[in-house]
């Protein structure tokens, strides 16, 4: 939060806080879980839905607001028509003549779900204020999501089947046994031949078996080419192509770090970390995290759970804030402090920035650091190092 009034600041802080506890309309996990599971549904799916779900006051919320998480196939694609008020549904979301979203149509059930006795394909209108859509668009216009996985969903299914394949085949080929063959019925061995119903005789080969066989009978099989030192490199390649389609690294997608050295790995997740960031802040932040801070600030003082005087007059004020997201962390810990060190003494960071990518405030840090200064010099302790604050000379005048 931005606000000036640093005890305001804190009252909301603290509150806000407590909240996220409280935030999921299932209780499965926090505000920061439901933001991981978003970020998976845009991946997987292509894009995700919120209900924001106001509560009453008996409910016990801290701020009687929660997110109901609605995956994308709870609305449906194929519900497009027109409405008799003027508006028109397009896969599902109604808009009016002007083209604004005014509500989304969503099914009462999962399409999948089979034990719930709702009525199926039967929708209900949510208004759009009450929605938060989670998508990445590819191009202007798109209304639905595209996951990440559809250029390499082919690939991905065919490399399945052939390492099935492969599997079957050195399974086979490590079925070594030994037939017997006689010109007289083999009836000193103790054997009972299956049948399966049309008169062919079926026999389980297990590795290392000895089976008889019939008068007559012989044991042909195909030879399969080996693949040798093809199946590896046609892996390899197989799976840069999917990296490149789903703008994953090879390495993390395949988790395969014997080509992997420090250079080339630096180079590709420093290309990777700048689309993650990218799509942090133009899609989870501007999409999600904006909105839901806005409407859980609106709740919290329409509730009476915070007092902020004149906030209907100064609102874009109060709601004013800054989304960090958590720090990048390298191989070496020491060489990041340290940069980090001089990014601060620079003037190209500051101690409020890089804290509060680590998740913590810079205030209540430094009024801890502070308390323990005070402790240390009560109780006559040092230590090896002094992690007290640099302090720069005057400038010249």
């Amino acid at each position: 939060s931005l606000i000036a009034d640093k005890d305001l600041k804190t009252r909301v802080q603290q509150l806000w806080l407590a909240w996220t506890d409280e935030s999921d309309a299932e209780n499965l996990t926090d505000f920061y879980g439901q933001q991981r599971r978003a970020a998976r549904e845009v991946f997987i799916a292509g894009e995700v839905f919120f209900r924001l779900r106001p509560r009453r006051p008996e409910d016990g919320l801290m701020v009687p607001l929660q997110l109901q998480m609605l995956p994308s196939e709870m609305l449906p694609l194929t519900r497009t028509e027109p409405l008799p008020s003027g508006n028109v549904i397009r896969q599902g979301i109604e808009f009016d003549r002007i083209g604004r979203r005014v509500a989304y149509h969503f099914l009462r059930r999962h399409p999948g779900d089979c034990t719930d006795p709702g009525l199926v394909g039967e929708t209900v209108r949510v208004p759009a204020t009450e929605i938060i859509h989670v998508i990445d668009p590819v191009e202007s216009g798109q209304l639905r999501g595209v996951s990440r996985l559809a250029p390499a969903i082919v690939k991905l299914f065919l490399l399945d089947q052939y390492d099935d394949a492969e599997l079957e085949r050195k399974k086979i080929a490590a079925m070594y046994a030994m037939f017997v063959t006689s010109p007289a019925p083999a009836d000193v061995i103790d054997v009972v031949p299956a049948d399966d119903g049309s008169g062919d005789r079926i026999v389980e080969v297990q590795p290392g078996q000895v089976v008889p066989l019939e008068p007559g009978e012989q044991i042909q099989t195909s030879a399969p080419a080996d693949v040798g030192g093809s199946y590896e490199p046609f892996e390899y390649r197989t799976l840069l192509q999917i990296s490149a389609a789903t703008g994953v690294p090879y390495a993390y997608l395949s988790n395969d770090m014997l080509k992997a050295n420090y250079s080339n790995s630096r180079m590709a997740l420093l290309e990777f970390r700048r689309r993650v960031e990218a799509w942090q802040h133009s899609v989870m932040v501007h999409q999600m995290c904006r909105v839901v801070w806005q409407r859980w600030l609106d709740v919290a003082v329409l509730s009476g759970a915070l007092d902020i005087p004149g906030y209907e007059r100064n609102r874009a004020g109060f709601v004013a804030c800054s989304w960090l997201p958590p720090k990048w962390d390298w191989v070496d810990p020491l060489k990041d402090a340290k940069g980090e060190i001089e990014q601060i003494g620079a003037g190209l960071k500051s101690r409020t920035q890089a804290l509060a990518e680590r998740g913590f405030d810079a205030e209540q840090v430094d009024a801890e650091i502070a308390a323990d200064r005070d402790r240390e010099q009560r109780l006559g302790l040092t230590f090896g190092s002094d992690p007290s604050p640099l302090l720069l000379p005057p400038p010249t005048p």
